[in-house]
């Protein structure tokens, strides 16, 4: 059996002298769109930050493709291969749509492979082309979520990493946000998606980690995970 392409084992990270992570272990394989759900403040947020270097692992194994990253800063973590969709989309004021998306690519200088990048992102979300001119904050929620997800497949990422993809969104949006990351993968991009919406990150991803008080509390393919009673009843209101 071969090893996960992203393979998290035995985390832990905090702020200060306060630990959130505790012994997290979490895979993604080559090729998956893979999921972490859990409740508020149950320490998904703090995972992504940790894979991408913003904050420190205290101890534990974070690996892409084999390679060790803990311990590495996020711009050698983003040359790895690993893109971050924060939460809030964080784009910057002022700055149009496309110096946004060209944002993420500041680290390569393929030139040409750069411009069908940019192509390939236009092609997915149309209106970001019409908008290429606008400051990307003055959109709606929804075309900045496209804009934050666009920038980070401008880094030509191995693996993309997506923080609160429906966060403010109306669910019709949502539904087309996750086509698009479906047709995203295809193409070959493996995924880390957190939700805290599980029903749409189930419907998403192929696999499931959730996360409780810091600690992976049980993981499954989400198939297995959708029809256990728990799960239902703790996040679905089933």
């Amino acid at each position: 059996m071969s090893e996960p392409y992203l393979e998290i084992s035995g985390v832990q990270a905090g702020y200060g002298d306060v630990r959130v992570l505790w012994d997290v272990s979490v895979s993604v394989d080559k090729g998956e769109i893979a999921c972490i759900v859990g409740s508020n403040g149950a320490g998904k947020t703090t995972l992504l930050n940790t894979i991408s270097g913003i904050v420190k692992a205290t101890a534990g194994s974070i690996k892409l493709d084999g390679q060790e990253l803990v311990g590495k800063l996020p711009d050698a973590i983003l040359k790895a291969g690993i893109a971050h969709v924060p939460e809030g989309r964080r784009l910057f004021k002022g700055l149009s749509v496309q110096d946004n998306l060209m944002l993420g690519a500041y680290l390569r200088d393929d030139r040409e492979a750069i411009r069908e990048d940019l192509e390939f992102v236009y092609d997915l979300f149309p209106i970001l082309k019409e908008r290429a001119a606008q400051d990307a904050t003055t959109m709606s929620g929804g075309e900045q979520q496209m804009c934050a997800i666009g920038r980070g497949i401008m880094s030509k990422p191995r693996l993309l990493m997506i923080d609160e993809l429906s966060l403010g969104l109306a669910p019709r949006l949502v539904d087309r946000l996750g086509e698009t990351l479906l047709e995203i993968n295809k193409a070959g991009l493996s995924i880390l998606l957190v939700e805290q919406d599980v029903m749409t990150a189930f419907e998403i991803a192929q696999h499931a980690f959730v996360i409780e008080t810091g600690r992976v509390s049980i993981s499954g393919t989400t198939n297995e995970l959708g029809d256990n009673p728990k799960i239902k009843e703790a996040y679905m209101g089933i």
